[in-house]
Order: structure tokens, then C-alpha cells, then sequence
């Protein structure tokens, strides 16, 4: 069994190994880390590397093609997941992955929303990233897998869905609940009657699944919903 996995582990790195990946960290240890990987996997690959994201701009522009981008998540000339969505939006064909040394679900759903091909802690051992990788090579999304496997995470998937379920009105309603308004400041903030107000409070319990406007906003802070 053994034997079996490790074959056919060699047969999808040499089928999918990439020609070049472009390392972005403005931490050297980082790329020298990420980059000593890449090279005892993928002994064949040109490693390009870029302390700043202006500098990875410059080499995607100028290289011909790049297989693979691992993108730091705190990259000092961007903020948050701008650089991940330009580059999404410039290199549409180029998968990118996130690598974070501090990560959270809620940031991780963010980034695979916004396009990374997968988000891969520093914390991870080096067979864990190379698995990472492979698995992003082969065209899936990889997302750390006590993550994946969160009872919690799946929960509060479940009340974000609850929430998109709402229209905008009663989005704007829910967060004026959670900021602590009552029906008639909300009401007021709004111009609309209070027979208006109890109908959207109704509607988005009744969407929400709870019995009352104290559960709603625990389960809307539960998320970091903001109307």
C-alpha cells in the first residue's frame, strides 16, 4: 500500500510539476524555505522570488509564463487581499496560493473566495506544503485541513448562507439590530413605519431560523456580519 501511494504520488509531481513558480515574502527566510522545497520536489522548476508585491507585478509581467504563485498574505504594499485580486484579475490563468504564518477560517474562506487556489499555514511541514501543492497543480482548491473538517467551520457556513438568503433591506435591517437599535430608532434611521420595521424583523427571523432578534444577533456576530 505503501509502495502504491509513493508511485503514484511520483506519477502525478512528474506528470504536474511546474516549469516556474514565483515565491512573494518579503521575509528571505520564507522564500529561502519555500524555495528549498519546491527545489528538492520539483528539481527541474525555476524559482523566481520577490520580496514585494510591485516586484512580482514586474516578473509576471516579464516572464513568459509561471505555473505557480505563493502569494504571503501580509504582503507590505498591499492590503489584506487586494494583491490576490489583482493578480487574479491580471493573470486569470495562474493559480495563486496564499501562505500566512497566522490564519483563521474566516480569512481563509475569504481568500478562496476571492480566487487562491488554496491557503497553506508556514506552520505545515514540508510533505504537508508539497501535498498542498500537488493537490492545487492538479486543479483543487486546498484549504488546511482542521479547517476542512471544523464541525464549527460548517455551522457557521450554515448561518452565512441563512444570511445571503436576505434581501438587502433586510441585510441593512439585521445589522441595525445587531448595533443595538430598536424598532422605532430603526424605524427612524430608515423613514419607513414601524408595521415596515416588524415586517422585516419578522422576515429575517423566520430566514435566520431563530425565534427572536437575541439569537439573530448572536448568529450574526458569531460571523463578523456587517450590514
Amino acid at each position: 500500500m505503501a509502495y502504491a501511494q509513493a508511485l503514484k504520488r511520483t506519477e502525478v509531481s512528474d506528470t504536474l510539476a511546474p516549469e516556474r513558480v514565483l515565491i512573494v515574502d518579503d521575509h528571505s527566510l520564507v522564500r529561502d524555505g519555500l524555495r528549498s522545497i519546491l527545489e528538492f520536489r520539483y528539481s527541474g522548476a525555476e524559482i523566481l522570488e520577490a520580496g514585494d508585491f510591485a516586484e512580482a507585478l514586474d516578473m509576471l509581467a516579464e516572464a513568459q509564463e509561471v505555473d505557480l504563485v505563493l502569494l504571503d498574505l501580509n504582503i507590505p504594499d498591499a492590503s489584506r487581499l487586494s494583491a490576490l485580486q489583482q493578480l487574479r484579475s491580471d493573470f486569470p490563468s495562474t493559480p495563486v496560493v496564499m501562505v500566512s504564518g497566522v490564519y483563521d477560517r474566516q480569512t481563509v474562506e475569504e481568500a478562496l473566495e476571492a480566487g487562491a487556489a488554496g491557503f497553506i499555514p508556514k506552520s505545515m511541514k514540508r510533505d504537508q506544503i508539497v501535498d498542498a501543492l500537488e493537490q492545487v497543480l492538479a486543479g483543487e482548491i486546498y484549504m488546511p485541513g482542521e479547517l476542512a473538517e471544523d464541525p464549527q467551520a460548517q455551522e457557521e457556513a450554515s448561518i452565512r448562507e441563512r444570511i445571503d438568503t436576505l434581501t438587502p433591506q433586510q441585510r441593512v435591517v439585521l445589522g441595525l439590530l445587531v448595533n443595538g437599535r430598536v424598532n422605532k430608532q430603526i424605524a427612524y434611521d430608515l423613514g419607513v413605519s414601524m408595521t415596515t420595521v416588524k415586517a422585516h424583523v419578522s422576515a429575517v427571523l423566520q430566514k435566520m431560523n431563530v425565534y427572536n432578534r437575541t439569537q439573530a444577533v448572536i448568529l450574526a456576530n458569531r460571523v463578523g456580519f456587517t450590514s
